[in-house]
């Protein structure tokens, strides 16, 4: 009976949050079915185990989704991100359209943009480069979510999302964990991302088949009440805080539009290699500070130390053109909390299945998978992923329930904890691009797509790309070890 409470606890999830009912709402009733149904106590498992650990969760996230969210709306407002992608448009040109959206996505969501942000950019752009270059519409969303949601998500080191962020508590590792599997992982995600759009154009014109125009806008998208309530449980950003504020007319010079992306990097990399390992952070250890160390919280600490630089470098190069500050920084800040709190109900969800006595089935089952503790990781954060429709809830679930155990593993397989925080963080980022997800929805929305016009697309660049990474990264770290 345990199981099948998980199971239906789960369905209802999954079924309800498809059809656009919020999982701030769905989470604890699915915890309570699961629970019901196992005969355990309801309040008690709503109060303590839901709540401490959704409480733990924002207790130790909510820094990196405020600054990360208000460093994509500065970024936004001042003009930023739209002088960047203008600038890689200019010299790539309309006939190199889809390269162009994908290089100027990856460019601002790796220096730290928020993808809502970046792709309510790149959407009005990107349809007026496909319009010129008379590529189908229909393969906008495709090229905006390669440049935006894999490898600058999952795979690149060093990167600030939250994604490659939620392992590092569990595993003690930094945002630049296994560098070269992480490149290798990338390259193969963009190669195979561009070589399947490149092959869709080409079929497209061979078909005589043109821009035919996008069914509604990004406006449209901003406004949409499912669309907000599925964005905001799958990444960092409320979309409906873009339209606050005020955006810059005067877009920066190039220079100062990549100056805090560069200062994010230079940040995040000097304080995760130089500065913290040098720090006396033995005083962590005492109980006021959580009985804790560096290696837990320190690579947390360099992501917010480069977010915060690079906002402070953002304001002193454009305070002219952010025409209104206080509304900029309060829709930034707001644009935090929904997101957070969603994700974290999908965290106490998985906190109390995995505090079930059914779970120990699902937990030996996963332990016991052929390949070894790589790919029972891989193969957990994949499946976790698809079925809430989040890479960092499926992730949270995934390292919360069984994060010790196959820390214990890494320790007796000989496995270099960087890789398990690689192949964890790409598989999240892999079958999470279900037709519910989130940032699917939201994407195919602010392009004027349907799924039926343009899903596979996603599926090849987004899943497919992701898993052929994860696959190579996998058998490389098997094979040599992290590097």
């Amino acid at each position: 009976m345990g199981l099948l409470g998980i199971l239906l606890g789960l369905g209802l999830l999954v079924w309800l949050a498809f059809r656009g009912w919020s999982v701030l709402g769905l989470a604890p009733v699915a915890a309570l079915i699961a629970a019901g149904f196992a005969g355990e106590p309801l309040l008690a498992h709503w109060t303590q185990t839901f709540m401490g650990s959704a409480a733990g969760f924002i207790a130790q996230f909510f820094p990196l989704f405020l600054l990360g969210a208000l460093f994509g709306k500065l970024m936004a407002d001042s003009g930023s991100v739209s002088a960047i992608a203008q600038f890689i448009t200019e010299k790539l040109g309309s006939k190199r359209a889809i390269l162009s959206v994908v290089l100027a996505g990856a460019l601002v969501t790796y220096g730290g943009v928020s993808l809502f942000v970046a792709m309510f950019v790149l959407a009005p752009m990107g349809q007026a480069l496909f319009k010129a270059a008379n590529i189908p519409n229909r393969l906008l969303p495709g090229a905006v979510m390669l440049g935006t949601a894999t490898f600058t998500m999952s795979a690149l080191p060093g990167s600030p999302a939250i994604q490659n962020a939620i392992p590092m508590p569990f595993f003690e590792t930094t945002p630049f964990a296994a560098p070269g599997l992480g490149f290798i992982a990338a390259a193969i995600m963009f190669g195979f991302g561009m070589w399947w759009l490149s092959r869709s154009e080409a079929a497209a014109r061979r078909n005589g088949e043109g821009f035919g125009g996008p069914a509604a806008t990004a406006a449209d998208a901003a406004s949409d009440t499912m669309v907000r309530e599925r964005a905001t449980a799958s990444r960092e950003f409320d979309p409906a805080e873009l339209e606050h504020g005020a955006r810059s007319p005067q877009l920066p010079s190039i220079g100062i539009a990549l100056l805090p992306l560069i200062v994010v990097m230079a940040v995040n990399l000097t304080m995760s290699l130089l500065v913290l390992p040098r720090l006396d952070t033995s005083f962590l250890a005492e109980p006021r500070w959580g009985g804790t160390t560096i290696a837990s919280v320190g690579g947390v600490w360099s992501v917010l130390m480069a977010l915060g630089a690079a906002i402070l470098v953002l304001y002193a190069f454009n305070r002219s053109r952010l025409q209104s500050l206080r509304d900029t920084v309060d829709a930034g800040l707001n644009a935090a909390a929904l997101p957070i709190i969603s994700v974290a109900s999908l965290v106490g969800f998985g906190a109390v299945v995995a505090a079930l006595p059914a779970f120990a089935a699902v937990r030996e089952w996963v332990l016991t998978i052929e390949g070894g503790p790589l790919v029972g990781l891989a193969i957990a954060t994949n499946v976790l992923s698809a079925l809430t429709g989040s890479a960092s809830g499926g992730l949270t679930i995934a390292l919360g329930a069984l994060g010790e155990t196959y820390m214990e593993l890494a320790y007796t397989y000989g496995i270099d904890p960087a890789l398990m925080h690689r192949v964890a963080v790409i598989g999240a980022g892999s079958l999470d691009s279900l037709p519910h997800n989130g940032a699917v929805v939201t994407m195919l929305a602010v392009c004027g797509a349907t799924h039926k016009e343009s899903y596979f697309d996603i599926v090849m660049v987004g899943i497919v790309s992701a898993i052929l990474g994860l696959i190579a990264v996998v058998v490389l770290g098997s094979m040599f070890g992290s590097f």
